[in-house]
């Protein structure tokens, strides 16, 4: 069976499995020309823009298929190996593959916001903003080691004059596992992102956020599309077409509310409607999504401060050496 018919959920979602993956013979040559797969590192609400293009057939130029890929630089892998045409995450992927050799680019944005929120088991919540003395000997439920929530883990910790190792206790794990081990009291504080902040809310297992990324850092190039240099140079208008259904998407998700949570029940159909619209009211109130696809040059500022302050990107790689605004500059008067 061919890549193209196996359950995006599915496939992949074992560290094991990412690892063979890398290593395989890649798939998408044998995909038709205008068909694209992109990789994702969960499957969430954050990256809704993407799912309401495909849903309304916003891809007029290509035909967009997911797979989720739940395994620290798994998504990112995928397509260096050319198994996948794109990978969503954040800049700092093409950042540690240009120390490495080699060369991805940011074609379009996404979430503008560092999409992360610190949610504390009830009955702990900190009774002021210290946040040394609050999250020191604390255990926190993050994402795996080179996932963004981890960086901004990690990044924060040495902002607050803790050590990662010492003065607390991270368990790297995917974001779906979070609730439910803060849930199980394995740790008291949870690094997550929606839906799974207000379904802990709505399941009484943590309060409202005690730390918002969104509101703290501003404009952050959290999750981008990121495609390989070579397909820039030799498929540029398979590069064009998804980002222009991106572009759409965005624009579309912006101006209907309403309409983007209904079609966001098909994604999640779990989730009560009542719990999904709340969720998605928390994104919209804190801008998590761009309007119009651009990544601009303070997000990225913004990315690769965490990523170096964490001391995970260990070598200052330029905005221009791993984002090309090309497609999207040229496409912004025609949408």
């Amino acid at each position: 069976m061919s890549i193209w018919g196996l359950d995006r959920r599915r496939l992949l979602t074992s560290s094991a499995a990412a690892a063979a993956a890398v290593i395989a013979r890649p798939y998408v040559a044998r995909a038709a020309a205008t068909e694209v797969l992109i990789a994702e590192p969960v499957h969430g609400t954050g990256y809704l823009p993407l799912y309401i293009g495909m849903a309304k057939n916003l891809f007029e130029d290509v035909t967009v298929k997911i797979v989720t890929i739940e395994t620290g630089a798994g998504h990112a892998n995928a397509v260096l190996s050319g198994q996948a045409f794109a990978f969503i995450g954040g800049p700092e992927h093409c950042a540690f593959a240009k120390t490495k050799g080699a060369e991805l680019r940011s074609v379009v944005n996404c979430v503008d916001r560092g999409n992360v929120y610190y949610c504390v088991a009830k009955g702990l919540e900190p009774q002021n903003d210290d946040w040394t003395s609050y999250f020191k000997g604390k255990t926190i439920a993050t994402s795996g080691y080179g996932g963004t929530p981890n960086s901004i883990t990690r990044y924060l910790l040495k902002e607050w004059k803790l050590d990662a190792t010492k003065d607390v206790t991270l368990i790297e794990t995917a974001n779906s596992a979070i609730l439910p081990i803060v849930k199980a009291k394995r740790a008291e504080i949870g690094c997550t992102t929606e839906p799974f902040v207000t379904q802990g809310v709505r399941n009484g297992v943590w309060d409202e956020p005690i730390i918002n990324i969104p509101k703290m850092m501003g404009p952050y190039a959290y999750s981008t599309f990121n495609v390989r240099l070579d397909s820039i140079q030799k498929t540029p208008e398979l590069v064009r077409g998804f980002v222009r259904g991106m572009m759409k998407s965005l624009k579309f998700v912006d101006q209907n509310h309403d309409e983007s949570a209904e079609l966001a029940k098909k994604q999640f159909p779990t989730m009560a409607l009542d719990d999904l619209k709340a969720t998605l009211g928390r994104s919209f109130a804190d801008d998590m999504w761009s309007k119009d696809g651009v990544i601009s040059r303070a997000s990225w500022d913004t990315a690769k401060s965490v990523v170096m302050g964490a001391g995970i990107l260990k070598t200052d790689v330029t905005y221009d050496e791993i984002i090309d605004m090309s497609f999207v500059d040229k496409l912004k008067a025609t949408l």
